[in-house]
């Protein structure tokens, strides 16, 4: 079975894998095959891409159409029948986006996160009052039910944080700029540069802040992204390819090349040295909050 806490995000995500391969190896493209099935092409590109489930019936007759033998038939269905388990933020299906769900799924599953921020504080940290300035600003025509099912899923990501098996390992940079764009006031913002210095005395966290007197660095042409990589297997390698997530204004971006990862975690190296060590960036979040009272 899935794992309740990850949902169906990475049986998903593997079985898609699978059936690109197979696709691949037949030698069809997404538009033969599509026709072939039956589908649209963007229906199977985001199956292709762990974004939705699919029926195991579907996954029988796509390896019958790649000629996949009966053993590898058999268990790509049993994975179509884990993709079905449902992770506890699919109860607000109703506003979550379909690319917002798999990052959810996949954040779960992580082991490993590094973070760079360049305005904004991220949604782990998040205080409420902070996290809901900023979805009533990005859903402005949203009701104040909507708004609140918002930002309770927003705060109920934060609960890996403290997970009593298996925390994630967190590195987090974020430019001086997010402790100076005050968000809801200054009341808010000072509750949420204190909530920034507390986590970030946590066991599983370090967080670092590339003062403006660093200068230039990546991260200023790169813009926000995290790089998730999750649990090795017994094999002593990871259970899934490590994945580079970035928020754009409409949805998000996904890659997981070893070209675009190693890129990423050149830049996120880069900005983690620039920065002030832990203990002098703690000292600057303090004193950022104090100047708010």
């Amino acid at each position: 079975m899935a794992d309740p806490q990850t949902g169906s995000t990475v049986p998903r995500r593997q079985l898609g894998r699978y059936l690109r391969d197979l696709r691949g190896k037949a030698g069809l493209t997404v538009r033969a095959a599509a026709r072939e099935l039956e589908r649209s092409e963007p229906t199977l590109w985001r199956i292709e891409s762990g974004l939705v489930g699919v029926r195991s019936l579907d996954v029988e007759q796509m390896c019958r159409l790649y000629g996949a033998d009966e053993d590898m038939t058999k268990a790509l269905m049993a994975l179509a029948r884990e993709t079905k388990a449902k992770g506890w933020w699919q109860a607000y299906g109703d506003v979550v986006p379909e690319w917002f769900d798999l990052f959810v799924g996949l954040e779960a599953a992580a082991a490993r996160i590094t973070w760079y921020e360049s305005d904004l504080v991220p949604g782990l940290f998040q205080t409420e009052g902070y996290a809901r300035a900023l979805v009533q600003l990005d859903h402005e025509d949203a009701g104040r039910d909507e708004i609140g099912r918002w930002v309770q899923l927003r705060i109920g990501r934060q609960a890996i944080l403290r997970r009593p098996i298996d925390p994630p390992a967190l590195r987090v940079a974020l430019r001086e700029s997010v402790l100076r764009c005050s968000v809801g006031g200054p009341a808010v913002m000072a509750e949420q540069l204190r909530r920034l210095a507390e986590v970030s005395g946590l066991s599983n966290v370090s967080l670092r802040i590339a003062p403006f007197s660093a200068g230039l660095h990546p991260g200023m042409m790169s813009g926000p992204f995290g790089v998730l990589r999750f649990p090795v297997n017994g094999g002593g390698l990871e259970s899934e390819p490590p994945t580079v997530y970035a928020d754009v204004y409409t949805g998000a971006i996904y890659l997981d090349k070893p070209h675009e990862v190693a890129r990423y975690d050149r830049a996120f190296k880069a900005i983690w040295e620039t920065s002030l060590d832990e203990g002098a960036s703690r000292d600057l979040i303090r004193q950022a909050a104090e100047e708010l009272r």
